[in-house]
């Protein structure tokens, strides 16, 4: 028999965070830190808005692009929230999630051998979706005493006659680093001279604490025009489940999404749609009450570290922590392995977000704050006989 598979998808490796999860799931009395996913319910308006349109017979097939309500919604909110315009007929497309709105944005852009730059540690799903389109990713190893956060200098080194795209995920998964629009100025000044498209992937743009709050790039002079930004209600309103996202893009682009989109998925949950204009309508006071929870989990968090002296930046973002293990002389992978075995806890190898995410750990917490003391105490407890 012929062989029937990709020799691309073949090559992808598995996801080092389903790993520690299907571990931890057959293991009693195991506590998991692993998984990037709020404790949150969704709030009970949302889902009653979704019961609602149930009740209704809403359950047909929405436009490719997504409610027109939903989508002039979302435009108004990115408005408001950062003066920056957007035609909800033209320049808005609602995704399954907003992971497919990178995968669709990589699509509609990259020809094969396009470059992609993509700084690391970062979301397990760019490379992958790279490498699928036939594009080319260039990694670029961010560094633990710049704070996780892209340099002027870094960007300038990785560009080519080949680069196309930069994607930046700020606040960021793994390390919960974010970048300021102090930050973003002279990236920006680099990318328009570059002639670059950026994705910017703002999933957890709700969840930047501190008085300034999220900046987009998209919102910085001549960025709007050459920038998609990807973002969803998973995180800010705990709605993982109801998979729904989207992406504001300039029409040229936005075109070439919605077809892709079209072909592979035809539109977005009927349901999740109709309780996202819930969501996005009434649910400022909600964001605000799960940020200050998460801020006082991370605040903990950042005390028990230095009480045992293990080192660990501040983040200002996202709910992820990500502490140094490398005194202990052990991958990301054999330390978070022996902890699993021996305490019963699950985190995830930094290495599983890029190579220069080894020797370090990614710790959720999206977690109880009962949970997250237990979890303290086991981590305390390991470290400990560690260093003897």
């Amino acid at each position: 028999m012929r062989n029937p598979l990709s020799d691309t998808v073949v090559g992808l490796k598995p996801s080092g965070i389903r790993k520690f999860f299907d571990i931890v799931s057959e293991m009693p009395d195991a506590i998991s830190l692993g998984v990037g996913e709020p404790d949150f319910d969704t709030p009970w308006h949302i889902c009653d808005e979704g019961i609602y349109s149930l009740e209704k017979g809403k359950t047909f097939y929405t436009s490719n692009s997504g409610l027109l309500e939903l989508r002039t919604e979302i435009c108004k909110w990115y408005e408001r929230k950062y003066s920056c315009s957007y035609d909800p007929k033209k320049e808005c497309l609602i995704t399954v999630g907003g992971s497919e709105g990178i995968d669709v944005a990589l699509r509609a852009m990259l020809n094969p051998g396009d470059e992609v730059i993509i700084p690391e540690p970062c979301y397990v799903s760019y490379v992958p979706c790279t490498l699928l389109t036939g594009g080319k990713p260039v990694t670029i190893s961010l560094k633990n005493e710049n704070q996780f956060r892209l340099t002027p200098e870094e960007l300038l080194e990785a560009i080519t006659d080949k680069t196309k795209v930069l994607i930046l995920s700020f606040p960021n998964n793994p390390t919960g680093a974010i970048m300021t629009k102090e930050d973003l100025e002279p990236i920006a000044e680099i990318v328009k001279e570059k002639d670059i498209i950026v994705i910017s992937d703002e999933i957890y743009s709700e969840l930047t604490y501190g008085e300034a709050g999220h900046c987009s790039i998209a919102s910085l002079p001549g960025m709007k025009e050459r920038t998609i930004v990807v973002n969803g209600f998973s995180k800010a309103y705990a709605m993982t489940g109801w998979r729904l996202g989207y992406a504001l893009a300039p029409q040229i682009i936005a075109e070439q999404m919605t077809k892709i989109h079209q072909f592979a998925i035809m539109c977005a949950p009927t349901t999740s749609q109709y309780a996202a204009i819930s969501a996005i309508k009434e649910g400022d006071k909600d964001i605000a009450k799960m940020r200050e929870s998460y801020d006082m989990r991370r605040k903990f968090l950042m005390r028990q570290f230095e009480i045992m002296g293990l080192p660990c930046f501040e983040p200002y973002g996202a709910f992820y922590v990500f502490p140094c293990i490398k005194e202990f002389g052990m991958t990301s992978d054999e330390f978070c392995t022996r902890l699993l075995k021996e305490e019963k806890l699950a985190v995830v190898p930094g290495s599983a977000f890029g190579d220069c995410g080894e020797g370090f750990v990614r710790i959720s917490y999206a977690y109880s704050i009962d949970e997250l003391r237990e979890a303290i105490s086991r981590i305390q407890t390991f470290i400990a006989r560690l260093r003897g």
